[in-house]
């Protein structure tokens, strides 16, 4: 014969057998990982947005601010148009990086400035949603879900670790809307940013 505790002591261990397998179903379902958000930025092939950024200086008293436009056409090239404080245009395509300020032009090839070509490449990589280039530079954790995530990146690279402390890119879905940056010797930028959803071209579609 079997007693009343014994089967209520069966019954409490079903239950939360069941209530683990619901736990682990659903933390397995709930994981969001770097492939799928590479996967997610990689629909993306072009967009523009707009931009406030802060630059906090060591030694200056208050923050450095600037604003203007960003535009990214994959697979590598990126424009940025400061607007305000004064204007300036830095844009990338390949390895060629073209500085304009103030009617003069200067174009230098990127790995020539491999602290510069870094930093470009976690741009770059990340709105492209290109593991591989990321990878080439930085080390990177993931947190957060899909609607809201943080990309940290700790440069691998020497020569640029020797300049950039870390890198912070934080986002929702396939979209990137900031990107702090700490330097080595204690300076910080602050970059907000807000797509222009109007410009955002469509997600690629599989081919059939």
């Amino acid at each position: 014969m079997i007693s009343g505790s014994k089967i209520r002591i069966d019954r409490w261990c079903k239950a939360l057998l069941a209530a683990l397998a619901l736990v682990m179903s659903a933390s397995s379902a709930w994981a969001f990982d770097v492939p799928e958000l590479m996967s997610l930025l990689a629909q993306r092939r072009s967009g523009d947005a707009t931009f406030t950024e802060q630059r906090f200086v060591r030694g200056l008293e208050g923050p450095l601010d600037a604003s203007g436009v960003l535009s990214f056409t994959a697979p590598d090239r990126l424009m940025r148009r400061t607007i305000t404080p004064r204007p300036e245009t830095m844009s990338v395509e390949g390895n060629t990086l073209t500085l304009s300020r103030g009617g003069r032009t200067r174009t230098v090839a990127l790995d020539s400035m491999p602290e510069l070509l870094g930093m470009v490449e976690a741009m770059r990589g990340t709105l492209s949603g290109n593991a591989q280039s990321l990878q080439r530079y930085f080390r990177s954790t993931l947190t957060g879900t899909r609607n809201e995530w943080a990309l940290e990146l700790q440069p691998v690279d020497e020569r640029l670790a020797a300049q950039v402390r870390s890198m912070r890119l934080t986002g929702r879905g396939g979209e990137v809307l900031g990107i702090e940056m700490e330097f080595i010797g204690g300076d910080r930028s602050v970059m907000n940013i807000t797509p222009d959803r109007s410009t955002v071209s469509a997600p690629a579609r599989p081919t059939p």
